[in-house]
């Protein structure tokens, strides 16, 4: 494999696909990133790096602490902030129960631990005034609470109306003292994300402002005194892509700081690459930004200007490596446990739903509610992390009735999927038919194929805005055959979180009284 220079160029997004909100910390000679998660479980998906070029998924942090089940679409795990002092690990994150106007109800929360991989804690709860809740450790061993601060009485536009502080007892393992109105917005409004880094006699307050779309940015300001007042810096925004569509990298905000053993800074934020300019299929991803402190004291981009860019100069001594080979995950489903890499959508994968155990070499997934479901959804699904992609499933399944539903699924949320499945149709018996739902208007799709009483294979193909879907019935091994023309799948893009790519079963005429085995998944990154 080779590498290049002696100094070498990280590449963004570092981290593809959904992917927002990254908090960054360093702890010795490793590197973590934690970011949100929302309707998603395992919570909290955790990467680990030793050089900020290279990361893995490492962990994920939160599993029976919540419960997700009723959230609406783009609520549940917002924004965690990730923090080590006094040899414990602290992860706040919020868990948002309804975001309908005026009101918001979200819940902030604390857990502590060793070690990433747990034990946890369990939750303390700490406030609802707000969300994106981050802990501040002084020097002195005080411990200061952080959040967005939600004022519903604000009539025009967000109602985000600056950042509140409040002390946190560790021994009484609450909040103490009164809250403390810390910042103010700027005139970027939507003040969010506060993190506080404490550096040459000044605490410096870094914020997400103008809202997580287009007029995203970063915010910088600072004091001599942690509660006050704040300066803004003079040239904010210091990070944004705000009126400049050209960009690769757009949405840029939301970040976060690192400084390295060797004294270099760095940024993780925020980002999206909306394909045709347009459609953030993928959601909001991660990227790094190499940042230095200027004469002044500021906070600075190393290349200059408030602009992201898509290649950064590596840690001084890092070698990065040159990969071309593409992003390929594959499960045969022939161990005891799910893969680490599948999501389940508000509860979490168990026994009693989707089991390896009960069919060696299967995944056996006992069915759901409906698609539309926010209680019992039993679908496995993987961010997609390519613009141009191939997946591919097989799996055994016998419907008696239309009510009943297994196959390949593409998801942004509960009002935006596109869904290939078999079913039983009256005088056809076992059939393959297609569903659409964007923008909260279902349909269904032209499609109506008979196949056998066998295994099914489906699969997607996907380029920009368009997929489609292919099948093969039976156990030949006849060429796949469209089951339906190219679908715009644009609608898969907005909102908080990005398209997935899932196996699902579904029954409503007799919850979990039908399974259907799956023998194997494929996915495969297509772009260059």
């Amino acid at each position: 494999m080779a590498v290049t220079t002696e100094r070498g160029v990280i590449k963004n997004p570092i981290l593809k696909g959904f992917n927002p909100d990254p908090c960054i910390l360093r702890v010795d000679d490793m590197y973590y990133i934690a970011v949100s998660s929302f309707e998603w479980l395992p919570g909290i998906r955790v990467y680990r790096s030793r050089d900020l070029a290279s990361w893995e998924h490492f962990t994920d942090l939160l599993t029976d602490q919540v419960d997700l089940r009723g959230n609406p679409k783009n609520c549940s795990i917002w924004a965690p902030q990730l923090s080590y002092s006094d040899g414990l690990f602290y992860l706040l994150y919020t868990d948002v129960k309804s975001t309908k106007r005026p009101f918001k109800d979200a819940h902030n929360y604390l857990i502590t631990a060793s070690s990433l991989e747990g034990p946890w804690s369990e939750p303390v709860y700490l406030n609802s005034s707000g969300f994106d809740p981050s802990l501040f450790h002084d020097e002195d061993g005080r411990k200061w609470l952080l959040n967005a601060l939600w004022d519903y009485r604000i009539t025009e536009g967000n109602k985000s109306s600056g950042i509140v502080i409040q002390e946190y007892d560790p021994g009484q393992r609450r909040l103490v003292g009164k809250p403390h109105k810390l910042f103010d917005c700027t005139w970027l409004k939507k003040t969010e994300a506060p993190h506080i880094y404490k550096r040459g006699g000044y605490y410096y307050l870094i914020t997400a402002e103008g809202g997580t779309g287009a007029g995203h940015a970063v915010t910088v300001a600072r004091s001599k005194e942690l509660l006050g007042p704040y300066e803004v810096d003079p040239l904010n925004p210091m990070l944004t892509s705000r009126e400049r569509p050209e960009l690769a990298l757009q949405c840029a905000g939301h970040g976060s700081l690192v400084q390295t053993p060797a004294g270099e800074w760095y940024m993780a934020h925020l980002c999206t690459r909306p394909v045709e300019g347009q459609y953030a299929i993928l959601g909001r991803e991660t990227a790094l930004q190499q940042v230095y402190w200027d004469d002044a004291g500021w906070l600075r981009l190393t290349g200059g200007g408030s602009a992201p860019r898509t290649e950064v100069p590596a840690p001084q001594g890092v070698k990065v490596p040159e990969r071309t080979e593409r992003h390929i995950f594959e499960d045969a489903f022939d161990g005891e446990r799910l893969n680490k890499t599948w999501n389940t959508l508000r509860i979490l994968a168990d026994e009693s739903w989707c089991s390896q155990r009960e069919r060696p070499g299967y995944l056996r997934i006992r069915a759901g509610e409906s698609p539309q479901s926010l209680f019992r959804q039993h679908m496995v699904a993987i961010r997609q992390t390519d613009v141009r992609f191939r997946a591919e499933t097989a799996f055994e399944f016998a419907p008696e009735s239309y009510l009943q539903m297994a196959g390949l699924m593409l998801y942004l949320n509960e009002d935006n999927y596109l869904y290939a499945y078999a079913t039983h149709e009256e005088g056809q018996g076992k059939v393959l038919r297609m569903m659409r739902c964007a923008a909260d208007e279902f349909a269904l799709l032209p499609v109506l194929v008979p196949v056998p009483d066998e295994s099914v294979q489906l699969s997607v193909e996907a380029e920009g805005t368009n997929a489609r879907f292919y099948y093969r019935a039976g156990a030949g091994e006849e060429d796949w055959q469209p089951l339906h023309g190219a679908t715009d799948i644009g609608f898969l893009s907005g909102g908080f979180t990005g398209n997935f790519i899932g196996i699902a079963v579904h029954d409503m005429q007799q919850f979990q009284g039908i399974h259907a085995d799956f023998s194997h998944f494929r996915y495969e990154g297509r772009d260059e």
